[in-house]
């Protein structure tokens, strides 16, 4: 198994929309780690998360939309998560980006599988805006929480049956803190 460094994208079990601000790494630090610094990983972002089979053209326009686009995710899931309503410029961003042509499913030929039709970063980022209005106004509205792991701040949809979820990621966030208090219980009985 290839070993996964803080360069690779996250995406993991969660909704599209938050593979997006995802891509800022260690919110809760003081410096958060950037994975889409220039247009070429916005490209491969787009390929990585199977939104286009070929990476598209990028440029400085393209990858500041996505920042802009990713951090109004962000702050929006954040108000939700928290009870509060979202600001009206983040939902007007949401719905700007929205308004693009979005990627559009196409079933292949075989009719055993699908895939996206499109070319163009707004395209990606109208689908990505698309997902964050369905669950930010549909019913698992109430399940969007933010990670534990203060260093993350991930957000992501507690579909637990209990609702109880506390890590954006088992294998990741919520395996360290469960280290962590192994570690610490076992210093206590030192």
């Amino acid at each position: 198994m290839e070993r996964r460094t803080k360069r690779d994208f996250r995406f993991g079990v969660t909704r599209l929309c938050f593979t997006l601000p995802a891509t800022l790494g260690d919110r809760g630090l003081p410096t958060p780690y950037e994975r889409l610094e220039e247009p070429a990983d916005l490209a491969r972002w787009c390929v990585e998360a199977g939104l286009l089979p070929t990476p598209p053209v990028v440029d400085e326009r393209d990858l500041e939309a996505a920042w802009a686009l990713r951090e109004t995710i962000q702050r929006t899931g954040v108000a939700i998560a928290g009870g509060a309503p979202p600001r009206e410029r983040d939902v007007a961003s949401i719905n700007r980006a929205a308004a693009a042509v979005p990627l559009v499913p196409r079933l292949s030929a075989d009719g055993t599988s699908s895939h996206w039709s499109g070319t163009t970063v707004d395209s990606v980022l109208s689908l990505l805006a698309r997902d964050a209005i369905d669950l930010f106004a549909g019913p698992l509205r109430g399940r969007v929480k933010i990670c534990a792991d203060e260093t993350c701040l991930g957000l992501f949809v507690d579909e637990s049956r209990p609702g109880q979820r506390r890590w954006c990621s088992m294998s990741t966030c919520g395996d360290k803190a469960k280290k962590s208090a192994y570690r610490a219980r076992l210093r206590s009985q030192n």
